[in-house]
């Protein structure tokens, strides 16, 4: 059972939040439908770099995470061959004592045999000396070759961590822009008063009507809003859902927080138990792309040009998702934000036979809708 979350309207809270901070807005606001639409697109215009900057901080962690696993890797193979050629040197010393023990004047085989006294003992004996000799030279060979991809493993070891500290300096970096942008919103947000958030909040809501209907009467999302959805699917959606509440934070893969490719991510992962890339854009990118009037709940709906923005469609026309910083992930009209397009995480699989929709909270829409957006 899913349990109402505490919580207040998410710019009220953002306010609420930074009460101790002063009010660092240098010219007032204005006033009247104009100022407010104005003042909005330039909120949304913030949220869409903090959401820019957020994918591109995914993307790097995923690319050092992945950069780490090499350099593990080479250190590993770099620790074996340096084992087997300590083995290597070893056994061509153990040859040269047997040779310096054996002392004396080696015969060619053919002058032995026609001196010796036991022909037999030294056509043995000859066979002996030569399989070590070609023992000896293999044992050279091998020594030869695991100094040669020692030297390589090494350089290649050396590279992988100088690329893996340039990951992280750019991971810094990307970390840095991520609060710069974050911090505007707040610089916003502090100097406004709760009259103009309440207008704000209400310009919201009407865009996102009005462009839900225009959605539904264009027929861009089809007539049957509420196909089945694949088994994979459903578990994805059933993750998403149990997830409804919790709040939004930049990076946040969950379980108490996430951000919005985060949260499809790990519907799929963790809930489905099928991979999906990390960031809205790799998941725009790599997966199989399916029109909007073919959607099944499941799929992952992309928003914005740059595809920055992405929920998980529900059905009927709903997605979930985690809006942005100040909100929590929770349930919108798929018009709620400008989509891109969907993709299928498993474009092979069947639908369900029969499946009935999922009950969602009555709190599941409350609070505000929009996710990045462009001015």
């Amino acid at each position: 059972m899913i349990t109402r979350p505490r919580r207040l309207p998410a710019l009220l809270l953002a306010v609420l939040t930074l009460a101790a901070a002063p009010a660092a807005r240098a010219e007032p606001v204005d006033s009247g439908p104009q100022g407010t639409a104005a003042l909005l697109a330039e909120l949304h215009t913030l949220y869409e770099r903090a959401g820019a900057a957020t994918d591109a901080y995914n993307a790097t962690e995923e690319r050092l995470t992945a950069q780490r696993d090499r350099v593990a890797e080479l250190s590993r193979r770099l620790a074996a061959t340096r084992t087997e050629l300590a083995a290597t040197r070893d056994a061509i010393g153990a040859l040269a004592r047997e040779q310096y023990r054996g002392g004396g004047l080696i015969l060619p085989a053919s002058l032995r045999l026609l001196l010796g006294s036991d022909p037999d003992r030294e056509l043995a004996g000859a066979a002996a000396l030569e399989r070590a000799a070609e023992s000896a030279a293999a044992a050279l060979e091998r020594l030869e070759t695991g100094e040669r991809h020692e030297g390589e493993l090494a350089g290649e070891a050396r590279a992988a961590l100088d690329a893996q500290q340039e990951l992280a300096e750019e991971r810094e970096r990307q970390r840095d822009a991520v609060t710069e942008r974050l911090d505007e919103v707040e610089t916003l947000l502090a100097g406004l008063s709760e009259p103009e958030l309440a207008e704000l909040s209400a310009l919201e809501r009407t865009g996102t009507a009005r462009a839900q209907e225009q959605l539904l009467a264009e027929g861009t999302l089809g007539a049957e809003l509420s196909r089945a959805p694949s088994a994979e699917g459903e578990r994805a959606l059933g993750y998403a859902i149990e997830q409804l509440g919790k709040p939004y934070a930049w990076g946040a893969e969950g379980p108490d927080s996430f951000d919005c490719s985060g949260l499809t991510m790990q519907a799929w992962a963790l809930g489905a138990g099928r991979p999906v890339p990390r960031t809205s854009q790799q998941q725009w990118e790599r997966l199989e792309r399916v029109p909007l009037d073919a959607l099944r709940p499941g799929d992952l709906v992309v928003y914005f040009e740059d595809a920055t923005h992405v929920g998980l469609y529900a059905g009927d026309g709903m997605v979930i998702h985690a809006p942005r910083p100040g909100a929590t992930v929770k349930v919108s009209p798929l018009a709620a934000n400008p989509p891109l397009g969907a993709v299928r995480p498993d474009p092979e699989a069947e639908p369900l036979p029969s499946w009935t929709p999922p009950v969602l909270p009555d709190w599941a829409s409350e609070g505000e809708d929009s996710g990045y957006d462009h001015p």
